[in-house]
């Protein structure tokens, strides 16, 4: 596995086994480290997450995955990344999978398509929980505080030496992250 900072939101991009998990920025510096892509999954539809992924996915010629439920996001993703950080051409990916036929775990709170990806002992987790005890922002209108909550309790209930790849920030376990939530 291989993390990648990218974007000015510094998104981590995690490389594993010819998976792109959030591509949120600089395509090309992904590029040059991944060998053999699969695919492209986004832990959710968030611009800084999935900036990459249209470019990603004509250079390749791969699917790119995301939740039905944040399909909704791809058509804010201009607007939304013109607005947070004055950027004009950042074209969505037109034609996304959609992930239904490969088991992921739906952690809706942050976003209503919100999802985590377990691989072996560890568990990918975007924007739904942070080091440190801090979790994805819910001030969003289709942001969900309850479900973010129900969500936590679903990524807490793993056993303790799984490791946690958040969307920004370091990385943690299910067990430090216990000690900032009840379960």
């Amino acid at each position: 596995m291989e993390t990648l900072i990218v974007g000015a939101m510094a998104t981590n991009c995690y490389i594993v086994d010819g998976i792109i998990i959030d591509p949120g920025d600089d395509a090309e510096y992904i590029m040059a480290h991944v060998k053999n892509p699969k695919m492209i999954i986004a832990t959710h539809g968030h611009f800084d997450h999935i900036m990459a992924a249209y470019a990603l996915q004509l250079a390749y010629n791969i699917p790119f995955y995301i939740h039905q439920d944040d399909i909704f996001l791809l058509k804010t993703m201009r607007s939304s990344a013109q607005h947070f950080l004055g950027l004009k051409d950042v074209d969505p990916p037109p034609t996304p999978s959609l992930i239904r036929d490969i088991e992921f775990i739906h952690t809706p709170g942050h976003t209503p398509g919100s999802m985590c990806l377990k691989f072996g002992d560890a568990l990918f987790v975007g924007d739904t929980i942070f080091a440190d005890g801090s979790v994805g922002r819910t001030d969003f209108s289709y942001s969900d505080p309850e479900k973010l909550e129900l969500s936590l309790k679903t990524i807490l209930s793993y056993p303790k030496n799984t490791k946690l790849y958040p969307g920004h920030g370091e990385e943690t376990t299910v067990e430090a992250e216990t000690t900032y939530h009840r379960v």
